[in-house]
């Protein structure tokens, strides 16, 4: 079974023009759970001066549905943000740094070494709480600035990340850069390095190779993938960076090829239409507009 984190109230909403309020992100939030999705990227605990569409994490939180077999992560970046995640119910906490040190000092004006280092007492803590742990690594497959990443360098993070804690892995494709070869190969050598370690991937649409990603990753045995409702987001600080992959792409995609999501299409379809009159522009996703491939023209 191929489990679908669905990222669009975090990394989706995060890029957009349109702030939506507590009360819309939680609705949309409860619409996602409706449809079957359990896992969800549902906040980030940063300053609301930089990305306000994040604010108010601590009242999404308070409000969203709690079921049965329904995971909620959010995405922390410092000790402060740690505090206020520990503080706000969360399953699991995403901790996520660059492993390019151009985008890292962009992002976070931190090198990357110097972010992992300070990363190390906040994963300390929230393992301390007996919470989950993701470390997610951008620009795992090439950075804008600085081109290809070595798996070399790649991979140390993964150890200190591992050294420190650290539950599962999300390898990053920030700003649409992987191909599918390259996504086959660097899971294999992941797989030949961290063998019993949970691997995720987050794959960007930038140059129109998500999906083809996507399925190379599956191909190369990976069963979680990140994906964005409608296929909304993008890095407010990656130059011409698009929308995540489309949940509802993927998921048309993972049922032609017989592939259990648990997941509701025509639920999902009808989300991506709601959010695209919350965000007020047209979204990026195909099924949405096309439907499912065994619809029939009448």
């Amino acid at each position: 079974m191929v489990e679908i984190c669905e990222v669009g109230p975090r990394d989706g909403l995060q890029n957009e023009k349109v702030i939506l309020s507590v009360d819309e992100r939680v609705e949309m939030i409860t619409k996602l759970i409706n449809s079957g999705i359990q896992f969800i990227e549902a906040v980030s605990f940063i300053n609301p001066k930089i990305i306000p569409q994040m604010a108010f994490a601590e009242r999404v939180m308070e409000q969203v549905p709690r079921r049965k077999g329904v995971r909620y992560a959010g995405l922390v970046l410092s000790s402060g943000g740690m505090e206020r995640a520990l503080a706000s119910g969360l399953d699991e906490i995403n901790v996520a740094l660059a492993a390019s040190n151009t985008f890292n000092f962009k992002n976070a004006r931190r090198s990357t070494e110097d972010s992992l280092a300070e990363m190390t007492p906040i994963i300390y803590k929230a393992k301390g709480k007996k919470h989950n742990v993701s470390g997610v690594i951008g620009t795992a497959f090439g950075c804008p600035f600085e081109g290809s990443i070595s798996f070399s360098y790649i991979r140390f993070i993964i150890n200190t990340f591992l050294e420190n804690g650290v539950d599962a892995i999300t390898l990053a494709d920030t700003t649409g850069m992987a191909n599918p070869k390259q996504v086959f190969q660097i899971v294999e050598q992941f797989k030949e390095h961290f063998p019993r370690v949970k691997l995720g991937l987050h794959f960007h649409n930038t140059r129109g190779l998500g999906i083809a990603n996507v399925y190379a990753g599956y191909q190369a045995g990976v069963r979680r993938f990140d994906a964005s409702i409608g296929g909304i987001g993008g890095c407010p600080f990656a130059p011409l960076s698009v929308g995540n992959v489309c949940t509802e792409d993927i998921v048309h995609m993972f049922e032609q090829m017989g592939e259990t999501t648990g997941i509701d299409l025509d639920q999902l379809i009808q989300i991506a239409k709601w959010t695209e009159g919350k965000v007020e522009h047209p979204l990026d996703g195909y099924v949405m507009k096309a439907g499912p491939v065994e619809r029939t023209i009448s």
